[in-house]
């Protein structure tokens, strides 16, 4: 089980990075009785044009779609969209670049969730690009980051060759199901677990800066660095 004190420790220091870099860090209050919500990723999806309120996949996450929309209603974040029973999806499984929307069908994201959120995003003039996700990834922000404009971060051989048509895309094999998950300060700047060898490597070739972080307690759970945040606005 997850120890509360490391647990805190570790999340002050992604706080203390974050800020470093000049975010803003928006504390909210936990929910109650629902330890999973720490993974603030998977329980919204914001937009350039508002938010979209999601229905989480797995049941001891209901609940938590809700939470997150009272806490955006309240800083004043316009809802772009709703997604309703028997629809199901989570944010772990939308990634946004650019233009481009990243969808995965998988444990938690059902086709109804996919297609809606596929309509919204759509409407707003994304081309979405969509996937079976295999396991042993929950989300595909397991398996993939945005790193950059115009360039991804991907475990090899879960994505089709044609999926990061007009990205550049940096590989990297994978034996874990967090392996692909990020967080992208800016270009040229991320952070990454600690234990993240092959990345931490790979990237720095590459000319970024790695800020790398412990998230021992947090991979208990089944999340990454990216898992612990939900992005409202971006430059």
């Amino acid at each position: 089980y997850p120890e509360p004190n490391q647990a805190k420790r570790e999340h002050d220091r992604l706080r203390s990075i974050l800020k470093g870099f000049g975010s803003e860090v928006i504390d909210i209050p936990e929910l109650p009785g629902h330890p999973n919500s720490v993974f603030t990723r998977d329980t919204s999806i914001c937009t350039p044009e508002g938010y979209v309120k999601l229905r989480m996949g797995l049941e001891s996450r209901r609940g938590e779609g809700e939470w997150m929309s009272e806490i955006l209603d309240s800083l004043g974040e316009h809802r772009a969209g709703i997604i309703k029973e028997p629809a199901t999806i989570e944010g772990g499984d939308i990634i946004l670049g650019g233009e481009v929307a990243f969808i995965s069908l998988s444990s938690r994201t059902n086709e109804e969730g996919a297609g809606k959120v596929t309509e919204l995003l759509m409407g707003m003039n994304y081309e979405v690009r969509t996937i079976n996700l295999p396991k042993p990834f929950l989300h595909i922000g397991g398996a993939m980051s945005i790193i950059g404009r115009g360039c991804v971060l991907c475990c090899a051989g879960v994505f089709p060759e044609e999926y990061f048509e007009g990205f550049e895309v940096i590989k990297i094999s994978s034996d874990k199901f967090i392996t692909g998950n990020v967080i992208t300060l800016g270009d040229g700047e991320v952070i990454v677990e600690v234990k993240n060898f092959l990345v931490i490597k790979k990237l720095k070739e590459k000319g970024f800066k790695v800020h790398t972080i412990e998230l021992s307690e947090f991979i208990k759970g089944g999340g990454g660095p990216s898992c612990l945040t939900l992005p409202i606005e971006r430059e």
